[in-house]
C-alpha cells in the first residue's frame, strides 16, 4: 500500500538553531571553544576570580509550539595573570620622643623593641642590629662626627672590605670611644665631619647597602678607639658591644670599656 507524503510545517526557530550551529562548525571552534546540545535549561552566568576559567554560557530556546527543542551553549575559557609586587617593608618614625632629659646614652635603634640582635657576631667584635628599613638611629652619646660616608661604593665582583660599610657614620664620643654604624638606607643631610652631636640626636637610618644589600636590613654597630679616617680594620669593632646595647636598651648609662 502505498503512503502518502506527509507534510511538515515549517519552523522558523528550528531553522535559527541549525544555522546558528553550522555557522560556529565552520568558523572552526577551537579547544578553548566548545559547541553542544541540550535540554533547555535557564540562562546561566559564571563569574571565576581572577587567574582562574570563567565560563559564559548563552542559551537560546526553541517556542513551546515545537516537541524538541534545541539549545546551543557556547563555552569560553579566559584566563587572568596579575602579578602583586610587595614593596619592602619600611619603618615609620618612633611613635613617641625618645630624648630623657638627663639621659647621656641611647640604644643606637630607634624605637629599641623593633630591634634584633645577637651576642655574637662572625670573625671580629661588632654587633649586627636588624631593623626595618628606614628605621631611625641615633648617636650613642655626646661627640663630634667623625666621618661620613654617603656612597655606597662596593662592588660585590671585586669585595673590596674597605667598602663592604656602604653609607655609613663615625661618631667619637665625649667619652673617648668611636661609635661606628654602617649599611645605613641614608644620612641626615646636616651631618659633617667635626660636626658635634647630641645624645639620642638622629644621624640615619637602617638600610642595606653595601655588602648588606644580599642580607636582611641591618645596622653593623661598632665599638673602638679613635684613630686616623679611613681605618675600615679598627672602626668597624674591637669590642663587643652586645652587653652595652643591653644596659642602654634598659636607660642605663654605661660606658664601654676599650680596655677589655
Amino acid at each position: 500500500m502505498e503512503r502518502r507524503p506527509v507534510k511538515r510545517r515549517f519552523d522558523p526557530a528550528l531553522l535559527a538553531t541549525a544555522l546558528a550551529t553550522l555557522a560556529l562548525s565552520l568558523a572552526g571552534c577551537s579547544d578553548r571553544t566548545t559547541v553542544r546540545t541540550t535540554e533547555p535549561e535557564p540562562p546561566t552566568t559564571t563569574t571565576a576570580a581572577a587567574g582562574t576559567t570563567s565560563a559564559a554560557t548563552t542559551s537560546t530556546s526553541a517556542p513551546a509550539t515545537t516537541s524538541t527543542a534545541a539549545t546551543t551553549s557556547v563555552a569560553v575559557t579566559t584566563s587572568t595573570v596579575s602579578t602583586v609586587t610587595t614593596p619592602p617593608t619600611r619603618a615609620t618614625e618612633p611613635r613617641e620622643p625618645w630624648v630623657v632629659p638627663g639621659q647621656r646614652y641611647y640604644f643606637p635603634v630607634q624605637p629599641p623593641e623593633v630591634a634584633d640582635y645577637g651576642s655574637t657576631h662572625h670573625d671580629y667584635p661588632a654587633t649586627d642590629i636588624f631593623a626595618p628599613v628606614g628605621t631611625t638611629l641615633v648617636a650613642v652619646t655626646d661627640g663630634i662626627i667623625d666621618e661620613v660616608g654617603r656612597v655606597d661604593a662596593w662592588d660585590p665582583d671585586r669585595d673590596d672590605p674597605a667598602t663592604r660599610s656602604g653609607l655609613y657614620v663615625s661618631i667619637v664620643g665625649t667619652d673617648g670611644v668611636r661609635y661606628y654604624y654602617s649599611h645605613l638606607d641614608s644620612v641626615e643631610a646636616a651631618l659633617e665631619a667635626g660636626q658635634p652631636v647630641r645624645a639620642g640626636q638622629r644621624v640615619g637610618t637602617v638600610g642595606v647597602s653595601g655588602n648588606a644589600r644580599f642580607t636582611s636590613p641591618h645596622v653593623h654597630f661598632g665599638l673602638s678607639e679613635p684613630t686616623f679616617p679611613g681605618d675600615w680594620e679598627v672602626r668597624r669593632g674591637r669590642v663587643p658591644p652586645y652587653e652595652y646595647l643591653q644596659a642602654w636598651t634598659a636607660g642605663e648609662d654605661v660606658i664601654p670599656d676599650l680596655s677589655r
